[in-house]
């Protein structure tokens, strides 16, 4: 499943190695530069959903970069997490006040970059989708203003979980999302539970929002997770 494209852009090949790696595992499509020039030809080119941008580079700093990208129509709205060294304190504000979203200090740990990935992305998505905050399948409403589900004119009892896991599933319509996926974006990156979780929540949602015409909203793709249909 390809969860986004992101511009990993630092001079390091080690560190653009080790951040392309694990976020081609972890679903995501990977373009790269090497120097600021390049970053910014690469991002009104390839309109990544996410910059990981070092602040030295070569060429035009991250901070340029940063600038050049916020001051673009097109590209405006791409967040940008900022790889900063510990003592650019001033480089951090500085970078978050020209529009970077969120920076994280070398060295870094994996795990938490990849974190702090999911969690921008998660919150762009929120603020998109929250601009048509109806969603309407067949006589299901989902209102995600008033966190309210109904069918016909009844309204639904579901747990914050159960609304959180059929918002997602109805915003990607069609779509097959795994379980961890799902598991990642209801209970978040450091919930030990197994994915066994998603599935009696599913069972759940299924109970409250099936009819007696026994009609299939959410379909279970065997070996990898469910989709809305």
């Amino acid at each position: 499943m390809n969860y986004g494209k992101i511009l990993v852009v630092d001079d390091e090949e080690h560190i653009v190695e080790l951040i392309k790696f694990n976020l081609e595992n972890g679903g995501y499509e990977v373009v790269i530069a090497y120097d600021g020039n390049e970053a910014v030809e690469k991002a009104t080119k390839e309109k990544p959903n996410l910059v990981i941008l070092d602040l030295m580079l070569p060429g035009i700093d991250g901070i340029e970069v940063c600038r050049k990208i916020k001051m673009n129509n097109d590209t405006k709205d791409i967040p940008i997490i900022m790889l900063t060294a510990k003592g650019e304190e001033t480089d951090k504000v500085l970078g978050l006040e020209i529009g970077a979203d969120d920076y994280i200090t070398k060295p870094f740990s994996v795990r938490e970059l990849m974190a702090r990935i999911k969690a921008v992305l998660r919150r762009i998505k929120k603020v998109d989708t929250e601009k048509n905050h109806i969603i309407t399948i067949d006589d299901i409403i989902i209102d995600s203003e008033k966190h309210e589900v109904t069918k016909g004119n009844n309204k639904l009892e579901l747990t914050l979980k159960e609304f959180e896991l059929l918002k997602i599933l109805a915003d990607n319509r069609g779509k097959v999302l795994s379980r961890n996926f799902l598991l990642d974006e209801v209970w978040g990156y450091d919930y030990y539970g197994g994915t066994r979780t998603v599935d009696v929540h599913i069972r759940h949602i299924r109970k409250k929002i099936e009819d007696r015409n026994n009609k299939k909203y959410i379909e279970t793709v065997r070996g990898i997770g469910y989709k809305m249909v």
